[in-house]
């Protein structure tokens, strides 16, 4: 008899597919990535993540505070916000930068661009 081993992958898969009204500190850890800890913190340090309690005082988070949870951790870790950063974008009060691309990359992506169309044209 051959058993199916679920990956942990396959377990966030499940996890992300499956519609819930509510989510446990144990699934919004294991689908983000987070300790539970760095979360309970995250609660502190942003006001607009503010999980409920249900009635055995577990913090239970609907869709848009885990939703927020992945903008925050984008911020934080792909952006290199920092917190206070990350606080003003989430409040509005400030807009996140693009970063201008220099004159040697924009001249590099037009010759790339040409190269492109060129071979398109070929085509």
């Amino acid at each position: 008899m051959v058993y199916f081993k679920a990956t942990k992958n396959d377990k966030i898969h499940f996890l992300l597919t499956m519609k819930k009204l509510y989510y446990s500190m144990g699934e919004v850890s294991k689908l983000t990535g987070l300790e539970p800890h760095v979360l309970r913190n995250w609660e502190k340090t942003y006001t607009k993540l503010n999980p409920k309690k249900n009635s055995a005082g577990n913090r239970v988070f609907k869709e848009q505070e885990l939703a927020l949870i992945f903008r925050i951790k984008e911020l934080l870790h792909e952006k290199k916000y920092s917190a206070e950063g990350v606080n003003e974008i989430l409040n509005g009060d400030k807009e996140e930068t693009v970063p201008e691309l220099s004159a040697k990359a924009r001249k590099d992506l037009n010759e790339v661009k040409v190269f492109l169309n060129d071979l398109l044209e070929r085509l």
